[in-house]
């Protein structure tokens, strides 16, 4: 299933002085259960990524065990965290059981 990307902004938005919407950051993180492979697909499919910016997710959870995917409303940051919790098992790695790993954490002012 794949969805639009919804309508990000940068990490340094935060919450505006005209009452905005919160923003929160959507994070996946790093098991030892989904290869590369998977990681790239799921982001490419769900976040519409081009390979290169899910390469560089999928680096970026491997090597410090999370990577910020997004910052959206709270609606959106759900509904992305869920699309990652329900992309199902990597089929390249037997001991594979279920999806990857994603939270959701607000984004604060600076």
């Amino acid at each position: 299933m794949t969805i639009s990307p919804p309508q990000t902004h940068t990490a340094g938005d935060a919450i505006g002085e005209h009452g905005e919407a919160p923003l929160y950051r959507v994070v996946l993180l790093d098991d030892d259960d989904h290869s590369y492979d998977y990681v790239i697909e799921m982001l490419q499919k769900i976040f519409i990524f081009s390979f290169e910016q899910a390469l560089r997710h999928a680096q970026e959870v491997d090597t410090t065990g999370r990577t910020p995917l997004i910052v959206c409303e709270l609606p959106e940051a759900e509904f992305a965290r869920d699309q990652i919790h329900a992309y199902g098992a990597d089929w390249r790695m037997p001991r594979s059981k279920g999806s990857m790993s994603a939270v959701i954490e607000p984004v604060t002012r600076e």
